[in-house]
């Protein structure tokens, strides 16, 4: 468990086990989300099976004893690993949740020994803020990656790390 500050807040950043209704809840928002905005076949996003896969770990932040966001880490080798699942509360927006999350995956992917992250995110309007995230984190675009294949609904990134 690990502790960050974001605008005069505390967000505690721990290990979910995706068994409390909040994260599940906050889970099927992000997959709604996610169908809203994307046709299926352009839809990445983990349900709770494919979160709980092995090679994914998974996090939720929290403020004042409340869910402010999520996000995951897939390993796709002993040296990439996949950022999945990033999804802020909208209560939280704007609060640097997402931005504390992202550097902690960062933070535990290099622990693991992972030289790079990858990740895609969807490439409409609503996904800009997400995309600028990222971008201010250092990742930059780069062509499909694994199984993805290129989409007008998707962008894809990486970093070094």
């Amino acid at each position: 468990m690990r502790h960050w500050q974001a605008m005069n807040s505390t967000i505690e950043i721990r290990v979910d086990d995706l068994s409390g209704d909040a994260t599940r809840a906050l889970i099927t928002a992000h997959l709604h989300g996610m169908h809203d905005s994307s046709p299926p076949e352009s839809v990445h996003a983990l349900d709770l099976d494919g979160l709980r896969h092995p090679a994914v770990t998974f996090w939720s932040a929290w403020i004042d004893g409340r869910l402010a966001g999520i996000g995951a880490l897939k390993r796709l080798d002993a040296e990439r690993g996949e950022l999945k699942s990033m999804r802020v509360d909208d209560r939280f927006r704007g609060t640097g949740v997402g931005r504390a999350l992202l550097r902690h995956i960062i933070d535990v992917a290099r622990e693991r020994g992972m030289a790079s992250l990858w990740l895609e995110t969807g490439s409409t309007d609503e996904f800009l803020p997400a995309q600028r995230l990222y971008e201010s984190e250092g990742f930059v675009q780069c062509g499909p990656f694994e199984d993805y294949v290129l989409d007008p609904y998707s962008i894809f990134l990486t970093r070094a790390l």
